[in-house]
């Protein structure tokens, strides 16, 4: 049983919608027909199944089949694309900066996040009590809620601000109607959950359990959210016990972290991935298959079972942004002349593309004729990223500037332990922080991260006004025009359908 529609409400439906909808690759639905709150919550499967039903979410409309999209948009590195008029129009008003509270991304991410966290909710509420359950289990469980827990509420916090903060699942209708706690204190819950989970989570899987969260995953987010609060010595902590401990390395190939046969290494680069099957879907963005294959593919291609949507097209201040020789670009973009599977060749201009760009990094070619089904998994965190937290994090130290140095030999296809004189930073680097965050533009390309990385850099020149601001001057000298952010788009709007079930709730400014 899927969700298609979210608001507070969503938080008190029945046990069996709370537990529907699980689309892991070590899942396996729950028999929702037969589940009570009575009988419920008995055995250790009760438990596992419970925990699933929180990952579910991430393969959903409200995470990575729709909304998570947007943070490239919404930021430098791409437009819409699609057709014309009405196609695309939530992320076309996220690009114009012009946005209802009425806005598809805007109320598929507040939904789908608070019916995640609201599982993990019930997991750790109810998991202690089962008796009969291995001890092991147990605590993965818990750990694996808690880990998800604070995985949807960071991704709430950075998106809109201040949000309702449960611990708990509401005990009651009213009790769903909180009002908006402090940012401050929702990333203090966050920071608590991630090292619980760090304590209760297993470093690896095997067999059905891979791609499960691990430890290093918490470890992972947990420097993801010190850094994205500034706290860079804590940041820095949990990178390098990361890169140090979790065994851990990068591939030789970028492109390798984007292939199925690749997901789930337990000695790789991926810490943390949605997992994605195919079979299953056909117009479901929903479901347990990725629609990315066939929404990022160029429009009209028919490299894919429905041809190609064209959406999320790169700007081309992103594409020439590419150093020569970088080959993160041939992994990331398809430019005019690439040479297809089936040998035909990219134009150089398309409906929605007008200089011939479009993602290529989560092409999956046909893979069968259900169109919206990819089984390409999504990696949320990688080894890489935690060398860019080291960085970023430590400045142009011999310790910082060798942890940049990695990423970008890899980039260049070259030894990550071999200096390189070419392509490696050095103590000279003028504007190493701007250096850093190009970095991340260009590794976590299409992973959902640049809007975040923008707006934490509010208030410099690295953050979302004035770095939009410069790239709408740059394509107006191509004839393309470009909004301009103002101070009310480092936040999205609250959902009107949210603001409307819950009068504890008040609109962020501006909208």
């Amino acid at each position: 049983m899927t969700i298609s529609k979210f608001t507070c409400g969503t938080f008190l439906l029945s046990l069996g919608l709370l537990l529907g909808g699980c689309g892991e690759k070590f899942l396996e639905e729950a028999p929702v027909d037969q589940i009570t709150d009575a009988n419920f919550y008995q055995s250790q499967q009760d438990a596992i199944q419970a925990t699933n039903a929180a990952y579910s979410e991430l393969t959903k409309e409200g995470q990575y089949n729709l909304s998570m999209w947007a943070f490239d948009i919404w930021a430098d590195n791409s437009v819409s694309g699609g057709d014309d008029g009405n196609d695309a129009v939530e992320y076309k008003q996220l690009e114009s900066f012009s946005i209802p509270s009425t806005n598809i991304v805007a109320t598929r991410l507040w939904g789908g996040c608070f019916v995640g966290l609201q599982r993990a909710n019930l997991v750790l509420q109810k998991v202690p009590g089962i008796a009969n359950m291995d001890p092991a289990i147990k605590n993965r469980c818990l750990g694996e809620a808690q880990f998800l827990r604070a995985k949807f509420y960071f991704d709430l916090v950075r998106a809109y601000g201040d949000v309702p903060l449960f611990t708990a699942p509401p005990a009651s209708p009213e009790a769903v109607n909180i009002p908006r706690t402090p940012a401050a204190q929702v990333y203090a819950q966050i920071e608590k959950d991630l090292a619980d989970a760090y304590n209760n989570l297993p470093p690896s899987y095997s067999g059905a359990d891979l791609g499960r969260a691990t430890k290093w995953a918490a470890a992972g987010l947990l420097a993801k959210v010190y850094i994205t609060e500034g706290k860079k010595a804590d940041a820095a902590t949990w990178a390098r016990r990361v890169i140090t401990s979790s065994g851990k390395t990068m591939w030789d190939n970028y492109a390798d972290n984007f292939k199925p046969a690749n997901e789930n290494r337990n000695d790789k680069e991926s810490l943390f991935e949605v997992q994605y099957v195919n079979g299953h879907n056909e117009y479901d963005r929903n479901n347990v298959g990725s629609a990315m294959n066939e929404f990022f593919a160029p429009r009209g291609s028919n490299q894919t079972a429905g041809s190609g949507y064209g959406f999320n097209v790169p700007e081309p201040d992103f594409v020439n942004g590419y150093e020569a020789g970088d080959t993160r670009k041939a992994a990331t973009i398809w430019v005019p002349g690439d040479v297809y599977p089936d040998g035909n060749r990219q134009s150089a201009r398309a409906t929605g593309s007008p200089f011939g760009y479009n993602v290529k990094k989560w092409f999956t070619g046909k893979v069968n004729t259900n169109i919206w089904d990819s089984p390409l998994n999504v990696p949320v965190l990688r080894l890489a990223e935690m060398y860019l937290i080291v960085a970023e994090a430590v400045g142009p130290t011999a310790e910082g500037l060798e942890a940049i140095n990695k990423v970008r030999r890899r980039a260049f296809g070259l030894p990550i332990d071999v200096a390189s004189p070419a392509h490696d930073l050095t103590a000279a680097t003028t504007d190493f922080t701007g250096a850093v965050l190009r970095e991340r533009k260009y590794e976590l390309a299409f992973e959902f991260d640049r809007w975040f990385d923008l707006k934490r850099y509010n208030g410099t020149p690295y953050g979302l006004i004035p770095v939009m601001t410069a790239q709408a001057a740059y394509l107006r000298t191509l004839g393309i025009q470009r909004a301009v952010p103002t101070a009310t788009n480092l936040v999205l709007p609250i959902p009107q359908s949210e603001l409307d079930a819950n009068p504890g709730l008040v609109q962020n400014p501006g909208y």
